[in-house]
């Protein structure tokens, strides 16, 4: 009886060692992380230059959301690995940019142009140079003084602009700035076109196009990848900011359980997520943006006690090491990243090989998951 004891408890050390995965080496992921990044430095040395557009024959300021995007990633990555390049790089462009939005829009209600103000404040707790968020809190002042809560239209822009309200409200110690964005995250959640958040599936329509009666091909609901990886984001960076007793912080956290809970079952089996979530067969196939977006959720959930290790572990070890396979070339360009736009169609072909309209968005999701994976223990 102790012999077949002894071989059952063996059996069962040897299972659970099957089902834990492999921890990614800190090292290989930072060494991918620096890759990337570096690719694209180098690509884009000069941070304040204009982003050329051919097909619609002009130039886009560098402060527009996409390099918004790329620098949450840049300051994720000196979070983990504090090069003061990345620093210098980042300050260049909010120099520039006289720490303002896009075209120097001060009192705009667009979520797309105040992105940048992440960063901006993420440098202000480096530097602790006022300048560098009076233009960040003209605008999230105007919107805490103006009665509208209706602005985030689309689900993207809940990752551009919650944030910054959050954020903004935690350095200043003023929680009408928290306040604000959660009636707007609400607004978006529940009251647009009867809500754009499916709570019995767990994902989000993009925008009020994609309400029913709009299906996808195969007959289901329009889920875009990328628009519910932003939310995740948004999420991930809120929670990341406020403390633990702060209000609806429970509400975003069961957001964020559910979605993950969602997204891991439409998941496909090479690791990577489709464009469209719910109908593989509408422009099917890897797409990076959204993964990134999906890994840097899950890791930081794991990482912070919201999500199960067990459940979620494999898969977020398992997504991250497609990527890393799949889609980091050589010299560090990222492969089958979608291009700009709002649904499956958009953005296409995605291939290995395929260069979006713009690469620092795919890059910025990069590296928030790469800064999540790196802290998995």
């Amino acid at each position: 009886m102790k012999k077949i004891l002894t071989l059952l408890a063996a059996a069962a050390t040897l299972c659970a060692a099957a089902a834990t995965p492999e921890l990614p080496s800190r090292d290989e992921v930072l060494k991918t992380a620096r890759l990337v990044n570096g690719y694209f430095m180098e690509k884009y040395a000069d941070p304040t230059a204009g982003m050329p557009y051919p097909s619609r024959n002009r130039v886009y300021e560098s402060n527009i959301w996409t390099r918004a995007v790329y620098y949450e990633g840049l300051m994720a990555l000196h979070s983990i690995y504090p090069d003061n390049a990345y620093i210098d790089y980042a300050r260049r462009w909010a120099d520039f940019h006289k720490w303002g939005m896009r075209r120097d829009q001060t009192p705009t209600r667009n979520a797309d142009n105040y992105c940048c103000s992440q960063t901006y404040i993420d440098l202000y707790r480096l530097c602790g140079e006022p300048h560098m968020i009076v233009k960040t809190k003209a605008v999230m002042n105007m919107l805490v003084n103006t009665p509208q809560v209706d602005d985030w239209t689309w689900i993207d822009a809940i990752q551009m602009g919650m944030p910054v309200l959050v954020k903004l409200g935690v350095t200043t110690g003023d929680d009408r700035y928290c306040q604000k964005a959660y009636q707007m995250y609400e607004w978006s959640r529940n009251t647009l076109a009867g809500g754009l958040y499916n709570q019995q599936e767990g994902l989000w329509w993009r925008d009020k196009d994609f309400i029913p009666p709009y299906k996808e091909p195969n007959g289901r609901n329009c889920y875009w990848s990328r628009g519910n990886g932003w939310v995740v984001a948004a999420l991930v960076r809120v929670l990341d900011e406020l403390p633990a007793d702060a209000p609806h912080r429970e509400l975003y956290t069961q957001d964020l359980r559910d979605m993950c809970r969602a997204l891991v079952k439409c998941r496909r089996e090479d690791g990577f997520w489709n464009v469209s979530l719910h109908d593989g067969s509408h422009f099917g196939g890897r797409e990076l943006s959204g993964t990134a977006l999906f890994v840097y959720g899950m890791a930081w959930g794991i990482n912070n006690g919201v999500l199960d290790r067990d459940e979620y572990l494999p898969v977020v070890v398992s997504s991250w090491e497609a990527m890393c396979r799949e889609a980091v070339h050589a010299n560090g360009f990222l492969g089958y990243v979608q291009g700009t736009g709002k649904e499956p169609k958009d953005g296409q072909p995605v291939s290995y090989d395929s260069v979006p309209d713009f690469e620092d968005y795919g890059t910025g999701c990069f590296l928030l998951a790469a800064s999540e994976v790196y802290k998995l223990q």
